[in-house]
């Protein structure tokens, strides 16, 4: 019997690599998206798509009644900024949701959803690389979110017998990737390429980060999905992976690689370092591949490669 899957926010950039996976891993695939940042051209054509905001009513109807085995949960509140400016609004996207998502799966029996944390938020300015346990203390409301949602999934396992995954990503790129508003900035660079343009780096560009393939992405939800969980024991940690390369790329470095990718002869400038900005991030992923089977498969030149083709092709 196949299982059925519902992914939130399968309209996006990662959601609708993520509902990819699973349909080609043989899943029926319902996607619930309010598209207010996701595309219809992402939407898979073989999954069954709601247009539904994930607080509503609708959508925990949806949840409770729809047999889901499993709940792929990427729709959110995305940009630091917004959660800067407006932390109200901030809290009820992305854990008022996610209540009324888990409520509704509850009801309905789903054994497992599959959170999407980051870990670039929830550890914030702690030196990496960092693993599982590293002391965590978010600097924007995003990041407290993310946490806060993680405690929840962790309350929801203890107390009805959820079991609840979090991935805590690195900087994902990839095809999809939206280059507007603050997006990654190798969908920045993909888009300032393909117009000829110069490049702009802020500050001394040492600022670095861990870049991972949205492909390997979507295949650790579907891992996630699947794998035998290790046994609560009482922490927030228990049932959450770093999904990353624990490489640290420079933007400098990016910024030379992509030139490189779309052979392209074009200027660097630099800009004023922006405050706020974190200095450095990377996750080691060793628990994810001792536990999940997961491990990134894609090369950063690689994986720049297939976006800028992307963007040369199809972006936005």
């Amino acid at each position: 019997m196949k299982r059925r899957v519902l992914v939130t926010g399968g309209a996006g950039f990662i959601g609708s690599h993520v509902a990819d996976a699973f349909l080609a891993a043989g899943c029926d695939v319902v996607v619930i998206d309010n598209l207010s940042r996701g595309r219809e051209a992402n939407l898979p054509k073989a999954a069954e798509f709601r247009r539904l905001d994930v607080g509503s009513p609708e959508a925990r109807a949806l949840a409770a009644g729809g047999r889901f085995d499993v709940i792929a949960h990427l729709a959110a509140q995305v940009d630091v900024r917004v959660s800067v400016a407006d932390p109200v609004l901030d809290a009820r996207e992305n854990l008022m949701a996610l209540l009324n998502l888990l409520e509704g799966a509850r009801a309905g029996g789903t054994r497992r959803v599959v959170f999407s944390s980051s870990g670039g938020v929830v550890y914030g300015e702690r030196k990496p690389p960092h693993v599982e346990t590293t002391p965590k203390l978010p600097v924007s409301p995003y990041g407290v979110s993310k946490l806060a949602a993680e405690f929840y999934l962790a309350c929801y396992a203890q107390l009805f017998g959820l079991e609840a995954v979090a991935l805590r990503y690195a900087n994902v790129y990839g095809p999809r990737q939206d280059p507007h508003g603050e997006a990654g900035v190798v969908a920045i660079f993909g888009n300032r390429l393909r117009a000829r343009a110069p490049l702009t780096v802020y500050g001394d560009g040492g600022q670095t980060r861990d870049y991972v393939y949205v492909g390997d992405v979507a295949r650790a939800n579907v891992l996630a999905a699947e794998a035998t969980l290790p046994p609560l024991d009482g922490t927030v940690d228990a049932r959450a992976f770093n999904i990353g390369t624990g490489v640290e790329t420079s933007v400098t470095a990016l910024a030379e690689a992509m030139i490189g990718v779309a052979r392209a002869d074009v200027k660097v400038e630099r800009a004023p370092a922006r405050t706020g900005e974190l200095l450095a991030s990377a996750l080691v992923a060793a628990k994810a591949e001792r536990v999940l089977g997961w491990k990134p498969q894609v090369p950063l030149v690689e994986g720049l490669r297939r976006t800028y083709d992307w963007i040369r092709g199809d972006g936005a």
